[in-house]
């Protein structure tokens, strides 16, 4: 089956959240997605707060990778996260996810990136194999932390 990748375009915003909501429910996290049409619409496009880019199938998309840029202090360059990749199941086993990575690996490459990273849950054994079987190492001496919630409004209150 033949496929294609492509760049997303503001009139697919429907079609970024609906992959949003995909991926949560894999995730087991659906209940935590707030993101609408209209957020979405403005954070990515009108902000330029990230990129989509979709894996097609016979023009009809099938996967997603949502990434925008990060700073290494370290390499003095900018990265390329990973926020979200996602495939739909009947399409998966096709290549799909890894030609996502290739292409956002040859876009860091491009447009002179120094790294391609994203996270991943410990409980998901089938990706964490594949992202080692394209190289992909883990970073098992960091900890993820975040504030969101009350926590965050609470600390940006003390500046």
């Amino acid at each position: 089956m033949s496929f294609s990748l492509r760049f997303a375009r503001i009139e697919d915003v429907p079609l970024i959240l609906g992959f949003i909501r995909k991926l949560a429910r894999y995730e087991k996290l659906e209940h935590m997605v707030v993101a609408t049409e209209e957020i979405l619409r403005e954070q990515l496009f009108e902000r330029g707060g990230g990129e989509v880019v979709f894996v097609e199938e016979a023009d009809r998309p099938v996967g997603f990778a949502l990434f925008f840029y990060n700073f290494s202090t370290f390499l003095g360059q900018r990265g390329i996260y990973l926020e979200d990749l996602y495939v739909d199941e009947e399409s998966r086993g096709k290549g799909y996810g890894r030609a996502l990575l290739s292409f956002l690996a040859k876009t860091a490459v491009e447009r002179g990136c120094g790294r391609l990273d994203w996270s991943v849950l410990d409980w998901n054994a089938p990706s964490i194999a594949f992202y080692k079987s394209l190289g992909a190492a883990p970073l098992d001496e960091w900890t993820i932390y975040r504030l969101t919630g009350d926590a965050l409004p609470k600390l940006a209150g003390e500046a």
